[in-house]
């Protein structure tokens, strides 16, 4: 073969999917906004926030990256739970390149061993990435370092930080390398594969997750019933009016998520608001209601009519 044959089969472009796990709270849905540079995945301080799988698509000259976002592998006690590790493993089993999220501000626990042990046992390389290194000092984050290279046998290490947006460009150069020869898979103005109206029920349910009690986050989820769109001759005043309902699980969870004389939900509401005024680029009417379904994360039925 040729020098110059060479130099093209390595800089042939590369495309597929490159999925991050973790335990909850690894950083995983942050990272994968850092590097889309759009938010399609919602985040949150409270673990089992991710509940869908959602696909980011990075362009590049050489490469096409869909990033799969997942949520976190944790001990299910509903069916939703067990619902969600399932779409875990069995997205671990479709993609190219796994990045392996563990906190640098958080010691190696259980869990990490746990998926490292499971994720082994898989085809894909996989690719530690040690994230929130913006939390941490040099010699914490050395110490950190040390610590995940002992914790298995991987196909490289790179520390980040989604918020500085330090190492975002070295992680991606290094998945895309384990990605195979293809074309690319989606279209070059893509962003995301998620259905508007599931990014949209994700935002807010992204609002009703601000200071609620621990126990809620779980109990809280989001069906948007109906998007009204504007006229398409409507200007720059063009309102789109979205109907969505807020689901617990209790009476009382309904009263918390309300709060007193409506004022939470009104919270809710605005910051949803401008999150999907963003996503839509018009102005938006938001109009919310909380019901109850009682039990519905034990509740197979009532699963599938909530989208899981």
């Amino acid at each position: 073969m040729s020098r110059g044959a060479g130099r093209a089969e390595e800089q042939a472009f590369r495309a597929g999917f490159a999925c991050f796990v973790g335990r909850p709270n690894a950083g995983k849905s942050t990272l994968v906004n850092a590097i889309v540079g759009q938010k399609i995945a919602i985040t949150s301080n409270r673990p089992q926030t991710t509940r869908h799988v959602v696909r980011g698509v990075v362009h590049r000259p050489d490469a096409q990256l869909v990033f799969v976002d997942t949520p976190g592998l944790h001990r299910p006690r509903t069916v939703l739970g067990e619902r969600l590790n399932d779409l875990v493993r069995q997205t671990w089993s479709e993609v190219d390149v796994i990045g392996l999220c563990l906190p640098a501000d958080e010691e190696i626990g259980r869990g990490d061993r746990f998926i490292t042990a499971e994720i082994a046992e898989l085809k894909a390389p996989v690719v530690a990435v040690v994230t929130k290194t913006d939390l941490v000092g040099k010699a914490e984050l050395a110490e950190r370092l040390l610590a995940v290279t002992q914790l298995g046998d991987f196909a490289e290490v790179v520390p980040v930080s989604a918020v500085s947006g330090d190492q975002l460009d070295v992680l991606v150069d290094v998945l895309a390398t384990y990605l195979p020869r293809s074309p690319q898979l989606y279209p070059s103005d893509m962003i995301t594969d998620e259905p508007e109206q599931v990014l949209i029920a994700e935002l807010i349910r992204e609002a009703a997750l601000e200071g609620v009690r621990d126990e809620l986050p779980h109990s809280i989820a989001v069906l948007v019933e109906e998007i009204q769109r504007p006229d398409s001759d409507a200007g720059p005043r063009a309102v789109t009016k979205i109907y969505a309902d807020v689901y617990v699980e209790r009476q009382s969870q309904k009263a918390i998520v309300i709060g007193a004389g409506g004022s939470r939900l009104r919270d809710v509401g605005t910051r949803a608001r401008g999150e999907i005024e963003d996503l839509l680029g018009t102005r938006v009417y938001l109009d919310l209601h909380v019901r109850v379904a009682k039990d519905w994360q034990r509740d197979p039925r009532q699963l599938r009519r909530l989208g899981f």
